[in-house]
């Protein structure tokens, strides 16, 4: 089975257009949260994702804060005003569709959370201490998260002697090894200095994992995020990736 899989939409319609284009066929779609948030666009990604076939979607720290489960306060305040935004336009029937979502799901031998599988909502896998902890929070051969918005692997070696951390390069499948936590980086708002939306595909029997990039439309969105008066600082870092 080919699976793609997306993370960090953050309401940025072009750029998962964009992936669903470049992807081409798979089998499954599984969305690792933060639908929306930052961007212009909640209700026609939420509608987008309700439409696709064999789709698997968690909920992200900023769906969940859309839905109040999170005090606004929680956000700095760029991300606060988005959230209120976002509340305020959000149609009832994909509030009800997010309500819908869990925290974390298990697929056969993989466990999928938006932020880790110890503290699915909220903490960042960025590093090897906090990988290493995280590995005993799942028990299947393969963990996706997302939430750093940056692609990332880190692979545990027999017995838990050691950790290995890598920045895998797009384009450039490789073969998880037993034990690894991976991260497709972002679709809608990048932060590793490439503006191209992110995804990855992964091969359940092989095991083999295959980062990807896809160009988009970044100044309709930015010209959108304007005329909808949201945080200038949410454009401008689309165009760097950061």
């Amino acid at each position: 089975m080919k699976i793609l899989v997306i993370s960090d939409i953050h309401a940025n319609l072009p750029a998962l257009e964009s992936v669903l284009e470049n992807s081409g066929p798979v089998d499954s779609i599984w969305c690792l949260g933060d639908v929306i948030g930052y961007g212009p666009y909640p209700n026609e990604c939420i509608e987008t994702l309700r439409e696709l076939p064999n789709l698997v979607c968690l909920l992200g720290n900023h769906d969940a804060a859309a839905l109040n489960r999170i005090p606004s306060e929680t956000f700095n305040d760029e991300a606060r005003q988005s959230l209120l935004w976002t509340r305020a336009v959000l149609k009832p029937a994909n509030r009800a569709w997010l309500e819908e979502r869990t925290e974390t799901a298990v697929i056969d031998d993989t466990t999928l959370a938006h932020g880790s599988p110890r503290n699915p909502v909220w903490e960042y896998v960025l590093d090897q201490n906090t990988a290493r902890q995280n590995f005993r929070s799942f028990k299947t051969n393969y963990c996706m998260v997302g939430h750093t918005h940056i692609p990332l692997a880190f692979h545990m070696v027999p017995r838990g002697r050691l950790l290995h951390f890598a920045f895998p390069p797009p384009g450039e499948p490789f073969m998880a090894p037993v034990r690894s936590i991976l991260n497709p980086g972002s679709v809608g708002q990048p932060r590793d200095h490439d503006p191209r939306a992110a995804y990855a595909i992964f091969e359940i029997e092989t095991g083999i994992w295959t980062p990807m990039r896809a160009s988009y439309d970044i100044r309709s969105v930015q010209r959108r995020i304007r005329e909808v008066e949201l945080p200038e600082r949410h454009a401008a870092r689309l165009a760097d990736g950061w």
